[in-house]
């Protein structure tokens, strides 16, 4: 099931993808020569009318392959060929790849919202020793209904309101058993670092969540809306994430992970059910989407960046000049993913785990 789902995923944001290239370019006349479906041998083929369908060895990727697309192929000056086409006409089809996962993450996350999706409840599942919610006289089980009169569905909604407080006192509204009562706590400010490794301020009580879960569904236009602040959320984040990345601000062995650890991200989220399943889909289509936009040579970010050359010089870079840019940014790729990889071993513990396995 693990390698089905994992392999599911990668399918489908693959598929989105290069569909999009494909769909634009056909609209555009460009003619395309092959569609595959990951990289390497070709492992099942089908032959259109004018274009072959492949099932590639090496499911970790895939292309569209276009007439005329190769800097070293001489030109015909025919409409069907994609170096014919305007630089207008040629963005386009390098844009809708990563724009249809940006549009499918947003659609999934619609789905999700709208449909229901399981998150922790506020039930306190255990306290910390000498914080405010032990001296509080709180206890483990209970469920926290109001916080100073706002009301509270899960666990992520009761850690918002308590963690931006900056009030002295909250008073909380508690179900234990069958009573129901209030009590006030006094909240402790600490420092703590982020996701994107910045010392934020915020306020604490000193409790855990239990292991239960609820299903919270949303109205249909609600989802959307709140679909698009999650899209937009995982954009800045990511682009804040980058850049302090890039100042050195962030560790980026803290901040990547590969296909070795969507492989483990995926058998998690595929043991938590279908929402959680696709709510994961939506975050690695964005994710995807984002990452294909960077200015570097291979990804659609570099094709966006020898297209912008092109416009401002009114002619392409040389065929030796784009083949050296290119061949840079692959070996940048590479290592990158030569380090994911690594790394993610070490975060997954895969070798221990291979080592306990052969033991047993």
């Amino acid at each position: 099931m693990t390698i089905f789902a994992f392999l599911f995923v990668l399918s489908i944001l693959i598929l989105i993808h290069e569909f999009g290239h494909f769909l634009t370019a056909r609209k555009l006349g460009v003619r395309i020569e092959r569609f595959s479906l990951g990289f390497g041998p070709v492992v099942f083929s089908l032959m259109g009318k004018e274009t072959e369908y492949c099932l590639s060895l090496i499911p970790l990727g895939g292309y569209v392959k276009m007439a005329g697309e190769n800097p070293r192929e001489e030109l015909r000056g025919e409409s069907w060929e994609y170096r014919s086409q305007p630089i207008r006409n040629r963005f386009l089809i390098v844009l809708t790849g990563p724009l249809l996962n940006y549009l499918l993450g947003f659609f999934l996350f619609w789905l999700v919202f709208s449909t229901g999706y399981p998150t922790v409840t506020s039930r306190v599942g255990e306290l910390l020793k000498d914080y405010p919610a032990e001296k509080a006289g709180i206890e483990k089980g209970d469920l926290i209904l109001k916080i100073d009169q706002k009301s509270v569905k899960n666990w992520e909604e009761l850690t918002e309101i308590i963690h931006q407080s900056r009030k002295e006192s909250l008073d909380l509204l508690l179900k234990r058993e069958d009573r129901i009562f209030l009590v006030t706590v006094f909240p402790r400010r600490e420092t703590y670092t982020d996701l994107l490794g910045r010392k934020r301020e915020i306020s604490l009580i000193g409790i855990k969540p239990s292991e239960e879960f609820i299903k919270v569904k949303y109205p249909f236009l609600e989802s959307g809306l709140l679909a698009g602040k999650k899209v937009f959320f995982l954009t800045r984040l990511t682009f804040l994430a980058l850049a302090r990345i890039i100042s050195g601000h962030l560790s980026l062995r803290d901040s990547v992970s590969g296909p070795l650890g969507i492989f483990f991200i995926t058998r998690w989220a595929a043991e938590l059910g279908i929402s959680t399943f696709l709510n994961l889909l939506a975050v690695l289509s964005v994710s995807l989407a984002l990452f294909n936009i960077l200015p570097i040579p291979v990804l659609d970010g570099g094709h966006f960046l020898f297209l912008f050359i092109e416009k401002i010089r009114k002619k392409p870079l040389s065929v030796k000049t784009q083949e050296r840019i290119t061949q840079m940014g692959m070996t940048f790729l590479i290592l990158l993913m030569i380090f994911v990889f690594y790394n993610d071993l070490l975060r997954f513990q895969v070798i221990e785990k291979i080592i306990h396995f052969w033991r047993k």
